[in-house]
């Protein structure tokens, strides 16, 4: 990433700087100015700025060299705060982060289907309660509400087992509108499966990798592609959105991959049994009583992800698969194990076998995302920059 030293791109400037500041925690100016092409000047006037808007913050002075001892910036945690907003096809979330990303505050409703009054009593309530945990202050530093939804909802009624009626609602519906109507601040919206990419990416404990095909297991299924170290959102903003994807169902017949990969299989299978699925949606990081179910469905889920990432290698060389989703962490590491068995019984000539990786972010994995959203578009470079705002 290089600068400029034309003071008519002092804003750009600014974002690269603060970027680059974010990528790596601390950097000095002499940092800066090498990494950027930037003038020495150029690199003081720019910090002084960001420090003045209270966005960086200086570390203490490190001595021993030649020279000026080097004075290192690093991000404000409270300099600017997010809202993130996943609304899911039987679960809302609303989080609010920090600078830094980290959770403040989260709050959480279940319900058999959405609807657009529901979710919009749920933002308005919430957000009054979000902003009561930070100070007076600070509440002015909330930079927007960036929204992580499912595309076409009113598509899945029936894998939903929603009323037609109520989910036909979301076809008039423009839920970014209807929140910035109220919530007095930008509105940023994500296709979900996109958002929890995005939060793996900026958020992950997977530093450096370049090129890879990310999966989250929720409802259903979906997912997001990275190439080059930056999200390929494609033409649409739907690239990677696996869920449609024919894989081999019972007795060989072609179904999607959601019918296969999904937590609503394992909800109707719980259902068969006569047991009660709500924990599957109440507490996304425990599931308990239904241990034999689970473990049957984990090998569904790992036959279907693992014909759909042998599929997708053949497509694009990746070099990691993550896969994340709505769901307790012991039953997230299951289904990593037993898709890479799946994988080695595939015919795998010819093809770069990419390494299957468990993702780090967890069932708020799309809130986070979403929350992303104007963290990018006000702050940071966004390579991507698929980004709507209201």
């Amino acid at each position: 990433m290089r600068g400029s030293n034309q003071s008519g791109l002092r804003a750009s400037n600014q974002r690269l700087v603060l970027s680059l500041v974010y990528t790596h925690g601390n950097l000095a100016k002499t940092d800066i100015a090498r990494m950027t092409g930037l003038s020495a000047q150029t690199c003081s006037v720019i910090m002084r700025e960001l420090e003045a808007e209270d966005l960086i913050i200086k570390g203490e002075p490190v001595r021993g060299k030649v020279g000026q001892p080097s004075v290192p910036m690093s991000i404000n945690p409270d300099g600017a705060f997010f809202i993130g907003l996943k609304v899911g096809r039987r679960s809302a979330e609303l989080i609010l982060v920090n600078f830094l990303g980290e959770i403040l505050g989260t709050l959480r409703k279940s319900y058999p289907w959405p609807t657009p009054p529901l979710i919009i009593t749920f933002v308005r309530d919430g957000l009054e309660e979000l902003m009561q945990l930070l100070p007076e202050k600070l509440r002015g530093r909330v930079a927007g509400l960036g929204i992580a939804t499912p595309f076409l909802l009113w598509d899945w009624t029936e894998q939903a087992g929603a009323p037609h009626e109520e989910m036909d609602l979301w076809r008039n519906c423009d839920l970014r509108a209807e929140l910035a109507s109220f919530c007095h601040m930008p509105v940023y919206l994500q296709n979900d499966a996109t958002a929890a990419c995005a939060a793996e990416l900026v958020f992950g404990k997977h530093p450096g990798l370049s090129d890879y095909l990310y999966l989250y297991i929720g409802t259903f299924v979906g997912g997001g592609v990275v190439l080059n170290g930056s999200i390929y959102s494609g033409r649409t903003g739907n690239a990677g959105a696996l869920g449609p994807l024919p894989v081999a169902g019972p007795e060989g017949k072609p179904v999607q991959l959601l019918d296969r990969a999904s937590i609503m299989l394992l909800e109707r299978m719980l259902k068969a049994a006569g047991r009660d699925a709500s924990a599957l949606w109440n507490n996304p990081e425990h599931w308990d009583g239904f241990d034999n179910l689970a473990e049957e469905w984990i090998g569904i889920v790992a036959r279907g992800l693992a014909q759909a990432i042998v599929s997708a290698a053949a497509i694009i060389d990746f070099e990691h698969v993550i896969i994340d989703g709505g769901l307790p962490v012991e039953i997230r590491e299951k289904i990593v194990s037993a898709t890479r068995l799946e994988i080695s019984h595939y015919d795998l000539r010819g093809l770069g076998v990419p390494e299957v990786l468990p993702g780090t972010i967890g069932h708020l994995a799309r809130a986070l995302g979403a929350a992303s959203l104007p963290l990018f578009d006000k702050y940071l470079i966004d390579r991507n920059a698929r980004l709507g705002s209201g």
